[in-house]
């Protein structure tokens, strides 16, 4: 990580003020920033890219959650809860059945065997992720392929642990709550209580993921590490907004299924994963802006657009 002029406060409030914009600005800026960098298309090819991705993904992470003998299978049911939670329900029934259909065929030996080369091409949809970003920095890709093959692969690798340790600490906490609640009288409060923070855990990590792409993925070689940043956090609620608005939408209105016929579960699935494409982007849009913004007003540590490292 690059070393820093100023202060840890000094940034993050650089950060945290839009780089000098007001409100209005910023808000113009992003909305110019969507058309001049084509996000709606780029959000079409990252949703493709996805669906490459998404199936390997989840093979290497079942495989990964198969290790733990004791936890594997609680495990992996609470990861396939999560899909139905957070995903349409036609679309998670497409994963769910697909997933099980692959666990049923290969035994764990043979999945875990195949480890690499699953995560090798999970990686394939981190590898699209990089690219979209450095158009969104206006920068272009001077890296190595084998460089950038390796931190896609590595990005997946975290990535992948990340949502393990969030399904352990939610899983687990969930059994911790209900056994403190029921010792002290207070189950049914404990269980409300954790249900509120294990979607903040959740949230948390999430966040968490998005900075670390926004902060690894594009070719800039001087860059500054903040935990949460603003694109990482609106890109994280727009993503949660807009994909619970979708499910209501299916709910009352399901269009996709008399369009489609048996192809409208494929369709729904396209559509979110082109919706949580836009709004990763978008989050990589805003944190852009800033970042120019803070340029143009002279600010040190800043790069203009297109550029790698700070004037």
């Amino acid at each position: 990580m690059a070393e820093s002029n100023l202060t840890t406060t000094e940034q993050v409030s650089t950060i945290w003020n839009l780089g000098g914009l007001t409100l209005r600005q910023f808000v113009k800026k992003v909305i110019a920033g969507i058309e001049e960098d084509n996000l709606t298309g780029r959000a079409g090819e990252l949703a493709f890219n996805f669906v490459l991705a998404l199936f390997p993904l989840f093979i290497f992470l079942l495989s990964l959650l198969g290790l733990f003998a004791a936890r594997g299978s609680a495990l992996r049911e609470g990861l396939f809860r999560y899909v139905y939670e957070v995903l349409p329900p036609a679309a998670a029934q497409v994963i769910g059945d697909t997933l099980r259909e692959v666990m049923h065929n290969a035994s764990d030996g043979k999945l875990t065997f195949g480890i690499v080369l699953t995560i090798w091409f999970a990686s394939g949809g981190m590898n699209s992720m990089m690219s979209a970003l450095n158009g969104v920095y206006a920068v272009r890709e001077r890296r190595s392929w084998l460089k950038v093959r390796a931190i896609s692969f590595v990005l997946t690798i975290t990535i992948s642990f990340l949502i393990i340790a969030a399904l352990v600490v939610v899983l687990s906490g969930g059994y911790v709550a209900n056994r403190v609640g029921s010792y002290y009288g207070l189950q049914h409060a404990a269980v409300v209580a954790w249900k509120v923070g294990e979607s903040l855990v959740a949230l948390t990590f999430v966040t968490l993921s998005f900075s670390l792409i926004y902060y690894f993925a594009p070719d800039l070689e001087e860059q500054h590490w903040y935990w949460i940043t603003p694109g990482a956090v609106f890109g994280v609620l727009l993503w949660v907004a807009a994909s619970f608005a979708f499910r209501a939408y299916l709910h009352f209105f399901n269009t996709y299924s008399r369009t489609y016929g048996s192809l409208g579960a494929v369709m729904i699935l396209l559509m979110w994963l082109y919706v949580t494409g836009f709004a990763f982007l978008l989050g990589g849009e805003i944190n852009a802006q800033i970042e120019h913004a803070a340029a143009r007003r002279g600010h040190p540590e800043a790069k203009a657009p297109g550029e790698k490292k700070a004037a």
